[in-house]
């Protein structure tokens, strides 16, 4: 439309899509054209409205944002795929810096981040890889991936606690923040599973970090799947890192390595209840936010009212500072999850953040995040 605001006019072009994408897919996850052909994503649309002090400079306001991500895979044969998954968005929501806090109070990838990818220039294509599986035996396969991959797909995965698009939104709760797994970059990928066990192994070639910087990404991931009378548990340990000097120290003055251990562990309860926890720590030579995280939740099956597909999710989250002013943050995130049918949810969220800064770095904020969410999984 003439004259519109170009932030209404991208969301109006991407509810356009999606009702198009809704329209022609079944009421279902992904949509096979063919036997091998088979197309899928996400689309999200979000509005946060923060309450905080705003002695502080900072405004009480709510603002939006609508990510959309298609994907596409090909199935030459049963042990080879083709995928890609592009990004787009209208908005960064609080994220663009109206939000006073450290971490981002929506995990997703928004406008800003799906363009000039890792100083790369390249917009909107997140991933794009071949992956190749070898059988061994029933419970002993190997699979290969090379290209454009995401980190966090294969390191730092959590039943309860993974998905900013279906589960909690704050970036604290997604991943360990103290972490620094990429996404969308240049890399390759084992996984190797043995029964119970599995084994991850990640190597990305990043094109710039925050300091400008190339640098190469190790990360590796064992874990182990325990069945027991009282439910489903995964329990992993993950190493992330670099060899590389490629990031600032405090002082701006010299490069460092950066490494992180942690562990990431969910366990189901019955039907009805399930606990995560996820700790971690980081060396802390280069400029780093925080140190080390301890957090945990609960969710609750929507079973316990007679609507499976919904969940209750409570996550807190402790991280202790690094060595860049701050002392502590502390978040702590509740959220209702709504099923209105195979594809589409709806989610009511809550939030409160506090960041404690050191007395040299700065005054100390606290404040309340309130939001709504409606997915459409196709």
């Amino acid at each position: 439309m003439r004259g519109a605001n170009p932030l209404l006019r991208k969301i109006n072009s991407l509810i356009t899509a999606m009702i198009l994408i809704l329209y022609f897919a079944p009421a279902g996850l992904g949509y096979d054209v063919t036997d091998r052909f088979s197309i899928g994503g996400i689309i999200a649309g979000a509005y946060q409205y923060q309450s905080v002090d705003t002695s502080s400079g900072s405004d009480n306001r709510g603002k939006g944002a609508l990510p959309l991500q298609p994907e596409f895979s090909f199935r030459p044969t049963e042990k080879d795929e083709l995928f890609a998954k592009f990004g787009f968005a209208a908005g960064n929501a609080l994220n663009d810096g109206t939000s006073p806090f450290v971490l981002a109070p929506w995990a997703a990838d928004l406008e800003t981040d799906v363009k000039d990818i890792h100083g790369r220039g390249r917009d909107y294509l997140l991933t794009a890889w071949y992956k190749h599986t070898f059988k061994i035996s029933s419970d002993n396969t190997v699979g290969l991936t090379g290209g454009i991959i995401d980190g966090t797909d294969y390191l730092d995965e959590n039943a309860f606690a993974n998905d900013e698009y279906t589960q909690f939104m704050n970036e604290a709760l997604v991943n360990g923040p103290n972490g620094f797994a990429p996404s969308y970059d240049l890399g390759g990928a084992v996984e190797w599973e043995l029964g119970k066990w599995c084994v991850k192994g990640v190597v990305m070639n990043i094109g710039e970090n925050d300091d400008g910087n190339n640098f190469t990404f190790l990360g590796v991931q064992l874990g182990y799947t325990l069945d027991t009378a009282i439910g489903e548990g995964n329990y992993r340990v993950i190493y992330e890192g670099s060899p590389n000097k490629a990031f600032s120290d405090p002082t701006g003055t010299t490069l460092e390595t950066r490494h992180a251990v942690l562990l990431s562990f969910d366990q189901q309860f019955g039907n009805i209840i399930g606990g995560w926890i996820r700790f971690g720590t980081q060396t802390n030579d280069a400029a780093t936010k925080y140190k080390s995280i301890y957090s945990g939740g609960i969710n609750l099956s929507g079973a316990l009212w007679g609507r499976v597909q919904d969940n209750i999710g409570i996550g807190y989250g402790y991280l202790h500072g690094a060595n860049t002013g701050i002392n502590y943050t502390q978040v702590a995130e509740g959220y209702v999850r709504f099923a209105l049918n195979g594809i589409l949810s709806i989610t009511l969220d809550v939030q409160y953040m506090q960041d404690n800064y050191h007395p040299w770095a700065g005054d100390d904020i606290d404040g309340w995040i309130t939001g709504t969410r409606v997915t459409a999984e196709f």
